[in-house]
């Protein structure tokens, strides 16, 4: 019964902004009032690589019916089209979210005519931004790629590993240790990234103020272990680095990403599911925490895509649930959005996926 009854509550809040759709787009002073005081100072955009609805609802069973996502009540949708069709990939969909742009499937921060376009952590950076990225997939991966990288395949690790170097990132943790210093061009952008301003470390532990350089930790030479697989709760933990780093930073931009909920997708494997989910619903919790008591943070979390055709077909009250599945890619389903914080309520609504880079800049240029 009280998991009917946040079923029910979910998918009341997630469509309670149909109600606020048809209102004047000439608001009234005291609105405008209103909108100008409701402004972040820091932006935290989380993506669930491969979450849909039903990723989140298991997740939720398998935690004992709760989730920190509970607590965000500005609720969208978003359609995940690229120019490849409808159903996009990773690359295409992390494309959209940091520029705007649709393009094809395997595009790194690059228009369909492969075109580099400036992006929103390139937009923060260079302005009065302290920025990040952290990933539980290699830093090279599609997702945390796309926010610094300009590459037209997300298969050029390498590549977009050198693109770290000229891009304005003050902080980043994920894998691919050995696309910087196992290289085929025998360069060591180790070496490199030092002489940018960065202490590099080779686990999140170890990071330690005073945060005056820029940091850089990887944990693993490539894509980190799963949950299953041994990898613990890393991803929140190097949330709360990332939050002790940027706390004292004016203003700030940070992409978090929870990348192996879609690899659980792709292996039709619920178990996998539930874990990463609860791990990224973790870092959200770290990311919460911080939100309330600065009162400054929008935090926005949604996902590229859904991956599986994940389905619930039954359960139980000790977080056992039968999974099944349509495919082992991606679908074209529309995924959700949620907001916390100043400027939220933004965030309500059906969009394409494009338009999360136009919200978020609308509100770094205010």
């Amino acid at each position: 019964m009280k998991l009917f009854i946040r079923f029910i509550f979910l998918f009341s809040l997630l469509f309670s902004f149909s109600c606020e759709t048809g209102t004047d787009k000439n608001s009234t002073s005291s609105n405008e009032e209103k909108e100008e005081i409701n402004l972040p100072k820091n932006i935290i955009f989380m993506v669930g690589d491969g979450m849909g609805l039903t990723q989140i609802t298991a997740g939720m069973i398998g935690n004992n019916n709760e989730l920190n996502l509970e607590e965000f009540k500005h609720i969208g949708l978003i359609k995940t089209g690229s120019t490849s069709g409808l159903i996009t990939d990773s690359a295409a969909g992390a494309t959209a979210f940091s520029t705007g742009k649709k393009t094809y499937n395997g595009a790194i921060g690059v228009d369909a005519d492969t075109t580099s376009i400036e992006n929103i952590l390139e937009i923060a950076g260079n302005g009065n931004y302290a920025t990040g990225i952290i990933a539980t997939s290699s830093i090279t991966h599609a997702t945390p790629a796309s926010f610094y990288a300009h590459q037209p395949s997300r298969s050029m690790d390498e590549a977009i590993a050198m693109d770290m170097l000229s891009a304005p990132v003050d902080f980043f943790i994920g894998g691919g240790k050995d696309f910087f210093s196992k290289r085929e061009d025998e360069l060591n952008l180790l070496d490199s990234l030092s002489a940018k301003g960065f202490r590099v470390y080779d686990d999140v532990d170890s990071i330690s103020g005073p945060f005056e350089d820029k940091i850089a930790a990887f944990i693993a030479a490539k894509q980190p272990e799963s949950i299953l697989e041994g990898r613990k709760d890393i991803l929140p933990r190097a949330t709360k680095k990332a939050l002790d780093y940027f706390s004292d930073k004016e203003n700030f931009f940070l992409q978090i990403e929870g990348s192996q909920i879609d690899w659980a997708g792709h292996a039709n494997d619920s178990e996998g599911i539930i874990a990463e989910m609860i791990d990224f619903d973790q870092a959200i919790g770290e990311v919460l925490e911080f939100a309330k008591k600065d009162g400054n943070t929008l935090v926005i979390i949604t996902a590229d895509h859904e991956t599986g055709g994940y389905s619930i077909l039954g359960g139980d009250d000790e977080g056992n649930i039968e999974g099944a599945f349509s495919t082992d890619y991606h679908t074209a389903t529309m995924v959700p959005v949620f907001a916390y914080g100043p400027g939220a309520e933004n965030f309500k609504g059906i969009y394409e996926n494009t338009a999360i880079f136009d919200k978020m800049l609308e509100l770094l240029k205010r």
